[in-house]
């Protein structure tokens, strides 16, 4: 219970914001903010004295949204290399001949076998065109468990060079790296929230395609109602979500037949055991249980969505206890300082000629 004690103090600094963005950004904060719950006290870019030096809480909430607000850039290069980021359409995988247990878990080993397994099975996938694809992304899977990856392995390497800087007593260093840690686990944490929507992992994203023999809707309304929607109408929030957090416990990362990064492993389970939601979240919507408009048994799927919304949560703050707990101090950096001395690079923060003197 230490745990959510803290956490409850450290939430009273996180400041209300504007909503936007997807699950919505209502949910999207949510989950950051269970995730912060769930740390232990001694996690080192939350400790209440440091609080104010990054202003961790409230950063790492407001980031939860901000890859949201990379989509609305009006440039195709930008929209192509980030869109793809935010799912994972497992289907495809398997039109393409592939399976989440065969994909590489480097992304552009796995770019060459979507591309060949395309290529080899062709009648599996709608012709494109062109015209509404300006960003050329439509004939992409999607890529969520390796952005969620990549942003750990991010954050792992950082955690590894503050516990040197940390051991050297590199107070400027450590706080520098404390602030970029905040910013990977804020702007990660959209992605892991992301995967915790059941249809940011399926083809049938935003109503069902193809065959739909138990009369599943096909409103192209279903992805934004579920992402905020019946979170507004139902009034679901952070206050009645707290009680039921639990402290975050260190993912075991085992190794695989084939030595697949052990990481990759665990996202992709995130993502399949979400996969594996889409067709009882489509059965509540054909039920009714996601109306929200006090009709019978319109209420009855926030069970459902409080669930997401809490599994989210946890796994965002096992991936950052992770990184954390599982960090080898840097082995370089810890030798370049050895042989300096113990000299560091940075100048104290305010110093004159540190960054934050510089014009």
């Amino acid at each position: 219970m230490k745990t959510l004690s803290f956490c409850r103090l450290a939430l009273w600094f996180l400041l209300p914001v504007a909503a936007v963005g997807a699950w919505d950004f209502e949910g999207h904060r949510i989950i950051n903010q269970l995730a912060l719950a769930a740390l232990p006290e001694d996690f080192p870019v939350l400790l209440p004295s440091r609080m104010s030096e990054t202003g961790a809480g409230e950063r790492i909430v407001w980031l939860s949204g901000e890859a949201d607000r990379w989509r609305s850039a009006t440039e195709p290069p930008t929209r192509h290399i980030n869109s793809p980021d935010h799912f994972l359409d497992l289907e495809e995988l398997g039109f393409a001949g592939l399976t989440p247990a065969a994909v590489s878990a480097f992304r552009y080993e796995f770019v060459g076998q979507y591309i060949r397994g395309r290529a080899a099975n062709p009648e599996r996938f709608p012709a494109i065109d062109p015209k509404k694809d300006p960003d050329h992304t439509r004939a992409w899977s999607g890529f969520l468990p390796w952005a969620i990856t990549e942003y750990f392995g991010k954050l792992h390497a950082n955690f590894g060079r503050l516990k040197v800087y940390e051991e050297f007593g590199f107070s400027a260093d450590a706080a520098q790296t404390r602030a970029s840690i905040v910013e990977l686990m804020g702007t990660m944490g959209h992605f892991v929230g992301d995967g915790t929507q059941p249809l940011h992992t399926t083809l049938h994203y935003n109503g069902w395609v193809g065959d739909n023999p138990h009369g599943y809707t096909t409103a192209r309304t279903i992805h934004q109602w579920i992402d905020g929607g019946f979170i507004r109408a139902a009034g679901i929030n952070l206050d009645d979500l707290l009680p039921r957090v639990r402290p975050a416990q260190v993912i075991p990362l085992a190794s695989t037949p084939g030595g697949r990064d052990p990481f990759f492993n665990s996202a992709m389970d995130y993502l399949q055991m979400q996969n594996a939601l889409v067709e009882p979240l489509y059965l509540l919507e054909k039920e009714g249980k996601l109306k929200a408009d006090g009709s019978p048994h319109s209420f009855e799927g926030r069970s459902f969505i409080e669930g997401q919304l809490l599994t989210g949560g946890e796994m965002l703050a096992r991936i950052w206890v992770t990184a954390w707990r599982t960090a080898v101090p840097d082995a370089y950096l810890r030798e370049e300082l050895q042989q300096k001395g113990g000299f560091s690079d940075a100048k104290p923060l305010g110093a004159p000629g540190s960054p934050a003197q510089l014009p």
